[in-house]
């Protein structure tokens, strides 16, 4: 019937070699469980030849103790097989893992490839000449405006600086550099005149 909602599967994520460990790891799952199972038969059939003996039933014994070392070595070889089972089981996850580092250098490698693509080494060198050359023409032009000012500019600009730094918009005004027309001395002198002849009216009136 296909998907009910007419929608696209997802891709499962599940790999070919995660499900080979899932395997590996059920059968070795199956193989404790049947070693458990023989080791707790074994220790009842001990007993039993123990029984056996006291009883003088000897051949019966006998018999039931080659049974459990017929047994004992199968045991030994499920043992084996274990092992085996787990270190495939570890090869396999250790192959996942170098698998997934060597994807990640790759995408390291095309990524570092695309971008030496996008700038190459005649590139960097330019950009380099270009910024040392913008430098040095900075210097030049700091070099002229400091030997152009004059000591009273190199102030000004530092209390423009300080208003600025505290917030203030501040407006410099521009010094006259004509010369103030000098003050005749007489018209400095005549209301002191005048205020004396009044002092003197007012006291004679008095």
């Amino acid at each position: 019937m296909g998907n009910v909602f007419g929608g696209k599967s997802r891709p499962s994520r599940v790999t070919e070699q995660d499900k080979a460990v899932l395997q590996l790891k059920q059968q070795r799952d199956k193989l404790k469980q049947y070693q458990k199972r023989i080791t707790l038969q074994l220790d009842k059939e001990r007993l039993l030849a123990k029984q056996l003996l006291k009883d003088g039933r000897k051949e019966k014994a006998l018999l039931l103790l080659k049974k459990k070392r017929y047994q004992d070595q199968l045991l030994d070889k499920t043992e084996n097989q274990i092992s085996n089972l787990e270190r495939m089981v570890q090869d396999i996850e250790f192959l996942q893992i170098e698998m997934k580092v060597i994807e990640g250098l790759k995408v390291g490698n095309d990524c570092l490839k695309s971008m030496h693509q996008i700038m190459s080494i005649e590139d960097v060198e330019r950009i380099l000449d270009e910024t040392h050359e913008s430098i040095e023409y900075q210097k030049q032009i700091d070099e002229m405006l400091s030997g152009a000012l004059t000591q009273e500019d190199e102030d000004a600009v530092l209390a423009e600086l300080e208003a600025i730094t505290q917030g203030e918009d501040v407006t410099l005004t521009e010094v006259p550099t004509e010369p103030l027309p000098d003050v005749p001395e007489l018209a400095n002198k005549e209301p002191d005149r005048r205020l004396k002849k009044n002092m003197d009216r007012e006291m004679l009136s008095a």
